[in-house]
Formats: structure tokens, C-alpha cells, sequence
């Protein structure tokens, strides 16, 4: 992709759409003196689906609205203008993402479940898939219930994997043989054959190309673990964003099309995402994680050091996970029947019975594209928000974890044995930032109320920047690296992040009402404040857009800003559009049990943030 960038490099205007699975949003950014800038954004349905069963009528039409809105030219009844032949006609360049017809859908093949299985699955998911099912040699399913599962799923492709390179080959085969057995069809195009990548144990490349090249579109590619210390998932990576353009986009309705007209190929939506927080957290050096709250899914993205290695600057590694059941419309009552009655009442500030509570979220779910009407159903909504968001990061801290088996024998027989999974790369006192997106966080009525979700659901430590995706445009922004990167970077942080500010939470448990933080806050405006916190405290301190401060953290004994237990800590923060928000509620946070108490405190730090109105 760097020959794109190069070509690419004198663009004065860019149009970008992301192709979604109810909406197609466009946005027009052009060079504005020396840096690049958002000049409008427009959407319309998607239209990949019947009657239309063209994607590229919702392209268009969303196209349209940004020409509307701004007075420009560029179309030319249904074909895009390009180059710009002035500032107010045409675009130098146009690129897309998409996840409309349900996006990327794929299965994955290992031997062994807790290691080639999760290395492939991270693969899918670091290209933008959704991972229907992993098949492991080790599942404990049948072989029947495998096949009947491959054929009942219909993916858009397989990724078999499997074996050290050197290793025994007989287990990897008898996954091809299973494949070969269910004889897939794909989702679109069902009289071509079904893509399967084959990145597994380079010895048993052979018996894999008899067994599966005549009944399936076979590529082979490195294997994604030829070590056991060693993860090498790059060129799985690559080579499903190429298949999933030449087979899974070419045969869905009016693609072809859209293909044709983008400058460089159509990336996966959360792909594109993805690209974009992997990029954040290794350009500035940091650990980073992304969300994406949307109707039927949670993605989460991470960038976070592999501290497991033995390695002096060890690589920060990148980590996708999508909870596919974990949504705010679509799937909002799986999150009711994942998190349990409790876990939702415990984040409502008023009482309500549970038969209320279940009839409502119902009510979403048959009405998926509503939004609450009263303040009370506002409330119910952040409850169940709140419950999606530490659930999909449960998931992702299981799936973002430092390779297993690297320590132990390697002989097959051990790694069957292995059920136990590698540390979690997710460390919330090294976490610098979260980055927030979907309708609950981009499109809350007040910003506060975005930073209390995250700040609660994630529960980070020590000092965290947190912000969010003004209008949902990552993914128009991801795909836009690959052509100029200076362009995305101008336009995330100018136009598409919206900062909220600081969050300061001590780590560590205490009595309510005990000492726990002193802060010293000197803004390079204002006056300086000195403030003596409590266990159970939650203040929010004024700190605007791009203005810093310096704070100085005198901890309690038994809590930790970053610097261990009881130790003092200097840093230079910057605030944000809600300002600098010091959590004195404990890590791990839990609301109080007795339910008075509780809805009290609610009440006290929803009015301590000014979440709501009064």
C-alpha cells in the first residue's frame, strides 16, 4: 500500500464512503491551506438488499446530499467526476469501506483450540471479520456435528490453520478432510467455489492442495504460527482483504460496480476501524483502546504492549474482538440475558421492576431503530449500555492475550492438554486513551454522559484521556490512511475526535468515606486548586478544549495512580469538552448493594457530572 500513498500524494479533494448495513454515510474533506479538513458529510438507506439489490444506489444517493449541502459538482448523472476538474467539480480521489449484507463473515480452523484456533481467529478479526464459529481438532464435537456446523453456516470464507511448521501434519489434514466432507457454498455467488485459506504447517502443504484445490478456491499463505513463541498473522491478514474483494464483494449485488469506481480496493468497515487505532497507538507510542457500540454488535480494538515477552521495548500488538450478540437495538435482549437482571438494575438511579425493565428492552428490539422518549427510558438505555460495554471487553480481554504453549513441551500431545489461556495484554494502569464510537457514545445528548459509560463499563486506572467519533467517520478515515495518511491523521484529530478530557482513577479498595487521593490541579489558566478526596468520590474539575494543567496525585496507602502504592505522581493532562474527571470509587468498582444506598450515589455522581438535567 505505500505505492498508494505515493501515487496519491498531490490529492487536493477526497470523497470516502462507508457502505453500512443500514446507512451509507459520504463525507467530502478537502486541503485547506496546508492541512486537509472535513467539508461535509451526507448519508441515505443502504441498498444492497431488495428491491434494490444494488449497493451503489445508497452510494449515490448519499453522494447527492453532499452535493446538495455544499453547492458542488460531483457527479455526472451516476458516474463520480474524477480528477476534480475545479475546487467546486469533481474529486481527485474515492475510496470506500463496507459492511453491508452483514459484512465479512468467516469460519476458522486450528488443531488446538486455545492456540492455532485463537491465533487464526485473530487473524479474522484483525481483517475486519466477523468469526461465526472456530473449529478445533480438540472442540469436543464430532466429527458429523463439524461438518453439519460448515455447511449449516454457509461462511464467506474458511481460515484452516494448524502445526508448528515441522510438526505433525495428521490433525490439520483431517480438518481439510472435514471441510472437503461439509462441501460449503458461500453466501453470494453460489455457483462459485468457497474461498479457503490455508496457513497452517508448511509440511503439510501438499496433502492439503490434494484433499481441498478441486473443491474449494484454495490459497496458501505462511503459517500464522510457525513457532510457538511466534505469532505471524500479516499474511493471512493481506491475503483475506484480497479474497474478500475478489470473491465476497464481487458476487454481492452491484459491487462489481462500486469496485470499479474506488482508487484503491473496498476495505471491511470494521477493517478500516481497526487500521486506524492500530495506527494511533504505534504512531504516538502508546497503549489505546477503541470501541464501537453499534445496534446488533460491540466491536473492540487495542493497542497494547506484549509485556509477556521477555523482550527490553517489547511490540505493541494489535487485537480485534466482535461480540456479535452484544448490541443496543438488534441484540439488545442478549445483553439483558448475558449480564442477567441485577447487572442492568444495578446502573438505574430510580426504582423499577424487573417485568418493566424486560418489556422495555423488548420494545427496543421490535422497534430497533427508535430512540428513548423520556429521561427515564435515557436512563435505562446507559444501564444497558454500560452492561454491553464491560461484557464485549470481558470477551476482548480473554481473546488479547500473549501467546500459549511457549514454555512447555512441544509436542502435540501437551498442546491438546493446554486449556488454559495466556495473560491478557489488557492493562488498564498502562491504558493512554479510549476512543469511543456508535449511536450511545457519539450521539449521547451530553458528552458527560459518553465519558461516565466508558469510565464505568472499562474502569480505567491511573490517568486516561478518553474521547469519541463526532460523526462515526473512523471508517472512511481507516480506509484513507492507505491513500495519504497525513490527510486521515489531519482530519481524525481536527474533525472526527471530539476530546471529553482526563480521567484520574486511583487503583485499589478502601472504607467509604476514608481518605483516599489528594490533587494538587494548577491550570496554565485559572487558579490553583487543592482538593482532599474520599473513598466513593466523584468530581468533575473544569479543564476546556486543548487547555492543560498540571496536576500533582498525593495517593492513600493501598491505592496506585501509576507509580505503585501510596507513591506521589506529576503529570501535564489536557482537558476536553467535559473537562478532567477524578474517580475516587475504587478499582474494581462495584455500585453499592443496598439498593437506597445505591440509587443515592447514582443520584450523587450523575449529578456530580451533570449528566442529566436537573
Amino acid at each position: 500500500m505505500a505505492k498508494a500513498s505515493k501515487k496519491f500524494k498531490e490529492i487536493e479533494t477526497i470523497l470516502a464512503t462507508d457502505c453500512g448495513s443500514t446507512t451509507t454515510k459520504a463525507i467530502l474533506i478537502k486541503k485547506q491551506g496546508d492541512e486537509y479538513r472535513l467539508v461535509m458529510r451526507g448519508e441515505a438507506p443502504t441498498t444492497v438488499e431488495a428491491p434494490f439489490e444494488d449497493v451503489t444506489r445508497g452510494a449515490l444517493n448519499s453522494i447527492r446530499e453532499v452535493e446538495e449541502l455544499t453547492g458542488e459538482k460531483i457527479l455526472d448523472g451516476e458516474r463520480i467526476i474524477k480528477p476534480a476538474r475545479s475546487k467546486k467539480e469533481g474529486v481527485d480521489v474515492y475510496i470506500s469501506t463496507s459492511s453491508a449484507g452483514g459484512g465479512l463473515q468467516m469460519m476458522v480452523a486450528g488443531v488446538v483450540l486455545t492456540m492455532t484456533g485463537e491465533s487464526a481467529a485473530r487473524a479474522a478479526l484483525g481483517a475486519g471479520a466477523i468469526v461465526m464459529d472456530v473449529i478445533a481438532s480438540n472442540d469436543g464435537r464430532l466429527p458429523h456435528q463439524k461438518i453439519e456446523r460448515i455447511r449449516h453456516l454457509r461462511p464467506d470464507m474458511i481460515l484452516l490453520s494448524g502445526g508448528v511448521d515441522g510438526g505433525t501434519i495428521s490433525h490439520v489434514a483431517e480438518l481439510a478432510e472435514l471441510i472437503r466432507a461439509a462441501d460449503p457454498r458461500p453466501r453470494f455467488g453460489t455457483t462459485y467455489s468457497l474461498p479457503v485459506i490455508y496457513a497452517g504447517n508448511k509440511d503439510a502443504r501438499k496433502i492439503i492442495l490434494d484433499t481441498l484445490n478441486e473443491a474449494t478456491e484454495l490459497v496458501v499463505v505462511e503459517n500464522l504460527r510457525p513457532v510457538l513463541e511466534r505469532e505471524n498473522l500479516g499474511p493471512a491478514r493481506d491475503k483475506i482483504h484480497d479474497l474478500f474483494m475478489e470473491h465476497v464483494m464481487a458476487h454481492a449485488p452491484g459491487y462489481k460496480k462500486l469496485m470499479a469506481w474506488t482508487d484503491v480496493p473496498i476495505m471491511p468497515t470494521p477493517g478500516a476501524v481497526g487500521l486506524l487505532i492500530e495506527r494511533i497507538g504505534k504512531r504516538q507510542g502508546i497503549d489505546v483502546l477503541g470501541v464501537d457500540i453499534g445496534g446488533a454488535t460491540t466491536d473492540i480494538f487495542s493497542v497494547f504492549q506484549d509485556k509477556s515477552t521477555e523482550v527490553e521495548n517489547p511490540e505493541r500488538v494489535f487485537n480485534r474482538t466482535v461480540s456479535a450478540n452484544l448490541g443496543m437495538s438488534y441484540s439488545i435482549s442478549n445483553v439483558l440475558l448475558e449480564a442477567g437482571n441485577e447487572n442492568i438494575l444495578r446502573w438505574i438511579p430510580f426504582e423499577v421492576d424487573v417485568t418493566e425493565l424486560r418489556n422495555r428492552i423488548r420494545n427496543k428490539m421490535i422497534r430497533p431503530t427508535t430512540i428513548p422518549a423520556t429521561l427515564e427510558d435515557l436512563k435505562m438505555e446507559h444501564a444497558v449500555a454500560r452492561e454491553a460495554l464491560r461484557l464485549a471487553l470481558e470477551q476482548h480481554r480473554s481473546m488479547a492475550v500473549g501467546l500459549k504453549g511457549i514454555q512447555q513441551e512441544r509436542s502435540i500431545a501437551d498442546a491438546f492438554s493446554q486449556t488454559t489461556s495466556g495473560e491478557t495484554l489488557v492493562d488498564m494502569m498502562s491504558l493512554s486513551q479510549i476512543v469511543g464510537s456508535g449511536g450511545a457514545l457519539s450521539h449521547s445528548p451530553r458528552r458527560s454522559q459518553a465519558a461516565i459509560l466508558m469510565l464505568d463499563a472499562f474502569q480505567p486506572e491511573g490517568i486516561t484521556r478518553m474521547a469519541v467519533d463526532s460523526i462515526f467517520m473512523m471508517p472512511h478515515l481507516g480506509v484513507l490512511t492507505e491513500v495519504n495518511e497525513k490527510a486521515a491523521q489531519e482530519v481524525f484529530e481536527k474533525d472526527c475526535l471530539i476530546p471529553l478530557g482526563t480521567a484520574i482513577a486511583p487503583a485499589g479498595e478502601g472504607k467509604k468515606g476514608a481518605a483516599c487521593l489528594k490533587v494538587i490541579f494548577k491550570p496554565q489558566k485559572g487558579n490553583l486548586q487543592e482538593l482532599t478526596l474520599r473513598y466513593g468520590d466523584l468530581v468533575k474539575l473544569p479543564l476546556g478544549m486543548d487547555e492543560k494543567a498540571k496536576v500533582e496525585l498525593y495517593p492513600e496507602r493501598g491505592f496506585d495512580v501509576g507509580e505503585g502504592s501510596g507513591k506521589s505522581l506529576e503529570a501535564l493532562i489536557t482537558g476536553g469538552q467535559v473537562g478532567v474527571i477524578i474517580d475516587c470509587r475504587g478499582r474494581p468498582f462495584q455500585p453499592p448493594e443496598d439498593k437506597n444506598e445505591r440509587i443515592n450515589a447514582l443520584r450523587r455522581w450523575a449529578e456530580a457530572m451533570e449528566m442529566y438535567p436537573a
